[in-house]
C-alpha cells in the first residue's frame, strides 16, 4: 500500500491530536520490535527504512505522527501480505531486481570508502595541478570597426576625453559592443594571434592601436591583469573527490567484469522492443 492512501489517516492524528505512545527503552536497535500482527515481526529498523523512502512533505511530519502512521502502514502491509501466497512475476522480478541494487549499493559503498583516503586526495591534487605553471590572465574591452580610419578616428576621440564603454555601445559592429565591449577574462590562445600580441604589449589602462584581424579592426583597452596559479586544494577536493570516486568504481567493476563468466544476448536475438511488452510478465 502506497504510503499516500495514508494520507487521511495521518491527517486525522493531526487533527484530533490523538496521544502516542514512546518507546522509553533505552537500547534500541534494527531489531527491538515494536509490533506483531499474527506473530510476523515489525521492528524499528523497518520503520526507519519506510521513512527515508517517504517524499519529503511526509517526512517532515512530527515524529509522533510519523511514528502512528508508518507503523499502522506496516501492521496493514503484513495483513495484507500474508493473504498472498506467492508473488506475481512482476513483482517477484521487482524484488530481485530491488536487491541486485542494493547489493551493488552496498559494494560501491565498500569501493568508495577504501578509496577515498587523505593520501588519495593530495596524489590525485599533485597529478591535476602539480605541473600547473603560474599563467598571465588579461581582461581587456574592444571596440570593432570595418576600417582602419574609423579606428583611427576613435582613438581620437578617446584621447580626447571619450568613454571607451560608451564609444563601443555606440559604434561597435561586434557582439560585446551593447556591454560596452567588454570580453572578460581570458588566457594565452584564446584570441586571435594579432588581438591576443596587441593585449600582452599593453600596460593596464591602456589602449592600442588600430588591430587588424579577420573580424576587421580592433581598438583594444587593457583593463587588468592577474596570475593564475594552481586552486588551493580545498577549493577543488569536491572536485578530485568524484575523480577519486569514480575512477574506483570503474576500475572495480572492469576488474569484476574481467573475471566474471557472462552471457548475453543482443538486440539482433530479441527484439528491443520486447521490453515494453508488459503482457509478457504475465506468461
Amino acid at each position: 500500500m502506497a504510503f499516500r492512501t495514508k494520507l487521511t489517516v495521518l491527517a486525522s492524528i493531526i487533527a484530533l491530536g490523538l496521544p502516542t505512545s514512546v518507546f522509553a527503552e533505552s537500547h534500541l536497535s534494527a531489531n527491538t520490535v515494536v509490533a506483531t500482527a499474527n506473530g510476523k515481526e515489525i521492528t524499528l529498523g523497518h520503520m526507519i527504512v519506510l521513512k527515508q523512502r517517504l517524499p519529503a512533505q511526509y517526512r517532515q511530519l512530527p515524529a509522533d505522527v510519523l511514528f502512528e502512521g508508518i507503523l499502522d502502514q506496516l501492521v496493514q502491509q503484513t495483513l495484507l501480505g500474508e493473504r498472498v501466497e506467492g508473488l506475481s512475476t512482476g513483482s517477484r522480478m521487482t524484488l530481485e531486481n530491488e536487491e541486485r541494487a542494493l547489493r551493488a549499493n552496498e559494494e560501491v559503498s565498500r569501493v568508495i570508502e577504501t578509496a577515498v583516503t587523505d593520501e588519495a586526495v593530495q596524489v590525485a591534487y599533485e597529478k591535476a595541478f602539480g605541473s600547473t605553471t603560474p599563467e598571465t590572465e588579461y581582461n581587456a574591452s574592444h571596440i570593432l570597426v570595418e576600417t582602419e580610419d574609423e579606428a583611427k578616428a576613435l582613438i581620437d576621440e578617446l584621447e580626447g576625453g571619450a568613454d571607451f564603454a560608451e564609444l563601443a555601445k555606440e559604434k561597435s559592429t561586434g557582439p560585446s559592443g551593447p556591454g560596452g565591449g567588454v570580453l572578460g577574462w581570458f588566457g594565452k590562445g584564446a584570441m586571435v594571434a594579432p588581438f591576443e600580441e596587441a593585449v600582452t604589449t599593453l600596460e593596464a589602462g591602456a589602449v592600442s592601436a588600430p588591430v587588424q584581424t579577420q573580424f576587421g579592426w580592433h581598438v583594444i583597452k587593457l583593463n587588468e591583469t592577474r596570475v593564475k596559479d594552481a586552486p588551493p586544494l580545498e577549493q577543488v577536493r569536491g572536485q578530485l573527490l568524484d575523480e577519486i570516486q569514480r575512477s574506483a568504481i570503474e576500475a572495480h567493476v572492469a576488474k569484476l567484469t574481467e573475471a566474471a563468466d557472462i552471457t548475453r544476448k543482443t538486440a539482433e536475438d530479441i527484439d528491443p522492443a520486447a521490453i515494453d511488452d508488459l503482457s509478457i510478465l504475465e506468461n
